[in-house]
Formats: C-alpha cells, sequence, structure tokens
C-alpha cells in the first residue's frame, strides 16, 4: 500500500463541459491511489482582485450590492475580474477600486491570496491593502454596479459584522480578518508582501483558453 501523501494525482485526460466569458467548466479524469480513477469537475475561472481599502481615520470602504446567485445585497469590499489574459494585478486593483468607489491609493501592499473553494474550482482571488486615499471620481457604472452603496466603517465595526454573519462574502472575511491580525501583530514583527509580490496560485487555464479562441478540449 503507497505511503499516503506521497501519490502522484496524475491528469489522464480531460474534456471540457462548457465554456462561457467568465469561467469554464472542466471534467478531469485523475489517477486515485490503489489503482483507481475518479472523475473531478473543475470551474476554471480567471481569477480575480480585492482592496480593503483603509482612509486616514481607520475605516474600512465597503460596499453594498446585489449579488443574483444568492438573491440578496451583501456587503463586501471592492473587488473585480482579472479581465485580460497576463493583466498586471495591481493594475486590476487599482482600476476595480476606482470604478466602485471612485478612489486612488498612494499605499499598496498584498494582504493575503484566497483560494475560494479549491474542491472544485481553481478561482484564486489577491487581495490587496489600499492606503493613504484620494478621490478621482467614479466612472458611469451599469447593471448591478450601478445600484451598489458604499460606505465607511471603523475596522472594529467591520470585525463585528464578519463575526456576528452580516458580512458573509469569503473574500470580504478573508481581508478584513487579515487586516486585523495584522493590525494587532499577534506578538510578532509582521510584514506585508510587496504590490507584486508572486502570486502561486493565479489561475492560468482559463485565460489560456480565452487567448486560443478554443472551446473544445483542454491537453493537459
Amino acid at each position: 500500500m503507497p505511503h499516503a501523501g506521497r501519490h502522484e494525482f496524475e491528469t489522464l485526460d480531460s474534456r471540457t463541459a462548457y465554456s462561457g466569458s467568465i469561467l469554464a467548466l472542466r471534467v478531469d479524469r485523475v489517477a486515485m491511489p490503489n489503482g483507481r480513477t475518479a472523475e473531478r469537475e473543475v470551474v476554471e475561472h480567471h481569477g480575480a482582485v480585492a482592496i480593503v481599502a483603509v482612509d486616514d481615520d481607520g475605516r474600512l470602504v465597503l460596499i453594498h450590492q446585489y449579488r443574483h446567485p444568492v438573491g440578496r445585497r451583501l456587503w463586501e469590499i471592492p473587488a473585480g475580474l482579472l479581465d485580460e489574459p497576463g493583466e498586471d494585478p495591481a493594475e486590476a486593483a487599482r482600476r476595480e477600486l476606482a470604478e466602485e468607489t471612485g478612489l486612488g491609493a498612494h499605499r499598496w501592499s498584498v494582504l493575503v491570496d484566497v483560494l475560494v473553494s479549491p474542491g472544485f474550482t481553481d478561482e484564486s482571488v489577491r487581495v490587496f491593502l489600499a492606503e493613504d486615499l484620494y478621490e478621482v471620481g467614479r466612472p458611469h457604472s451599469e447593471d448591478e454596479e450601478a445600484d451598489l452603496d458604499i460606505e465607511r466603517i471603523p475596522l472594529d465595526e467591520v470585525i463585528s459584522m464578519v463575526l456576528s454573519g452580516v458580512i458573509v462574502n469569503a473574500t470580504a472575511v478573508s481581508g478584513v480578518m487579515a487586516l486585523a491580525a495584522f493590525r494587532s501583530g499577534s506578538g510578532a514583527a509582521l510584514e506585508l508582501r510587496d504590490e507584486n509580490a508572486p502570486w502561486v496560485d493565479r489561475p492560468e487555464r482559463f485565460s489560456a483558453r480565452s487567448r486560443s479562441h478554443t472551446f473544445g478540449d483542454v491537453a493537459e
């Protein structure tokens, strides 16, 4: 019997069940321990960026936005997809902060990277910390973004919103609690990563699919 933790989960073949504008569904046949094989459904995703924006008074910039899959408005941090294959994440974060809040920031760093649900999707979100904010003006918005509310709320209150279940968006929860941990120091000299730090789990498959304009099977 092979030792646990040493098996190579080789992908034997793949097929594409669906491919759309923001995601694709791929079905892989994977070699399992003890000679078995199993199918694994994988949602390919562009990847996204999000921003914990903190003003000079220590307040976080939150948005209240309708999310159709859950059928209600959620409290979130500004966020958005990487629009173009190979797009620079830091530039994407600057764009999304301006588009959703009308703000820019003089200081940027990487707060945390989040694999949203690695049991079925390769979606990863890079959450930035944006500080020293300034106004840039918000462009014309459409669809859900035309109806969002923007609020500035002190960090302690935002943490309470997370712990009480008011904030349930996974990226927002991760970003807020990462900031709380960083600000607390946790007894150690903590240091955030540079805004251009390597992003190990940045999704690549869907971007490659978009570049090639291929919507058939994805070769391994």
